[in-house]
């Protein structure tokens, strides 16, 4: 899709947008975010990516419609907004109406709708749209007391501004800045990089790049209109089909589908692995397997790579198998690059829909343990270090007596 800047957001603006400027100073983001501020609406395709460092290629590409709304009264991002299918711009995936946000599960036939209070935290975890996230990185590159670089080059078409942040935490934008906790997920190194692509001719940032050092994500705006929606229009409940189930985020769903699993036969499956070998349930002869749903971008299963490391040097190869899968990268790529990364060379399979259809799988990370015959005997949800490690050992063990 070729890139086309419709600007609509009034004289001021274009007034602003008519005046030389110097490219590479803070006069000149000032005017941008001035533009930023006087956006209330926005409509736009978005383009997305994410990688891990040192991927060749993105594990996670995504196209959506984005409806973004200004909402004063949020006090959280200052935003409203929902992600739209990109091909009907009907279908909603995700929304956020400033009191809560709604995930939807096309499959299931269900939305989790989450109000902020079962984990408190000093943030709403939402991945703002994209002009609110382009104000809050350049509001602070302009305001903060943080040691920061930036740097302005003007370009052909664009301006690139690169903001550096070298702070004891890493820095995420949630409506503003926050400096994040200490996390066993990231890689140690705690700069942040923000990367904007702007506009010459509209004076507006259409390209957003961050940099951690656990992952790296783009967003790039396309085909956006200004200030054509009503705010006084979005309701999040338009959205929600009649025929989903509506549920609350943290309540615990029946046990029915646990149950069925459980003390089941375990599902086959034929899986590529990162060196594009075929691997099945039936090939696996020990006498217990575990079998892990992971993700390369999932923070708590990157944390247990030690512990799955460890247990897999503890039992002999009659005993006991383990084998990841990998349910949101379709590049074996990025699965090769995750296993050299983190040093561990147990089976590591790509996933296909059948077998997270199978097995039921949601969310990340997922443990199942089976016994001699195949029989799923344990099924842990999450990872908390020492906790689960010991849930996992205990079980394991007592199959093996």
């Amino acid at each position: 899709m070729i890139r086309k800047q419709i600007f609509s957001i009034g004289l001021a603006i274009m007034l602003l947008a008519s005046c030389s400027s110097d490219y590479t100073s803070k006069e000149y983001l000032a005017k941008v975010l001035g533009n930023l501020n006087q956006i209330e609406t926005a409509s736009y395709y978005e383009f997305g990516e994410a990688w891990s460092p040192g991927d060749t290629a993105a594990s996670f590409v995504f196209w959506r419609f984005y409806r973004e709304y200004r909402n004063p009264a949020d006090t959280a991002i200052g935003s409203s907004f929902v992600w739209l299918d990109s091909l009907t711009r009907s279908r909603a995936s995700f929304c956020y109406d400033g009191h809560m946000r709604a995930t939807f599960y096309e499959e299931e036939k269900g939305i989790v709708i989450d109000s902020f209070r079962v984990r408190p935290l000093p943030f709403r975890p939402l991945t703002p749209p994209f002009y609110n996230y382009a104000t809050s990185i350049i509001n602070y590159a302009l305001t903060t007391g943080d040691s920061i670089v930036l740097e302005l080059k003007e370009q052909e078409r664009d301006v690139f501004m690169r903001l550096t942040i070298n702070e004891d935490e890493q820095v995420e934008f949630f409506g503003k800045a926050f400096h994040m906790e200490p996390s066993p997920y990231t890689y140690g190194d705690n700069t942040s990089i923000y990367e904007l692509w702007i506009d010459k001719e509209t004076d507006l940032p259409y390209k957003v790049r961050r940099e951690m050092s656990h992952d790296i994500s783009v967003s790039t705006s396309l085909d956006p209109e200004f200030n054509k929606l009503d705010i006084n229009d979005f309701r999040a409940t338009d959205f929600f089909p009649s025929d989903y189930e509506i549920r609350q985020y943290g309540y615990k769903r029946t046990d029915e589908e646990k149950s069925t699993l459980l003390n089941g036969k375990a599902p086959d499956w034929t899986l590529q692995s990162s060196d594009n070998q075929t691997v099945s349930l039936a090939d696996l002869t020990s006498r217990v397997v575990l079998i892990q749903f992971t993700s390369v971008t999932c923070g708590p299963c990157r944390a247990s790579v030690p512990f799955l490391k460890e247990i897999n040097k503890e039992y002999g190869k009659d005993d006991f198998t383990l084998v990841a899968i990998e349910c949101t990268s379709k590049n074996l790529n990025a699965l090769r690059s995750y296993m050299n990364r983190n040093q561990f060379d147990y089976t590591f399979l790509q996933a296909d829909k059948e077998v997270l259809t199978n097995y039921s799988i949601g969310s990340y990370p997922v443990f199942f343990i089976l016994d001699e015959e195949r029989t799923i005997r344990e099924i842990i949800k999450g990872y908390a270090e020492g906790a689960t490690d010991e849930r996992i050992r205990f079980t394991v063990n007592s199959l093996l007596k």
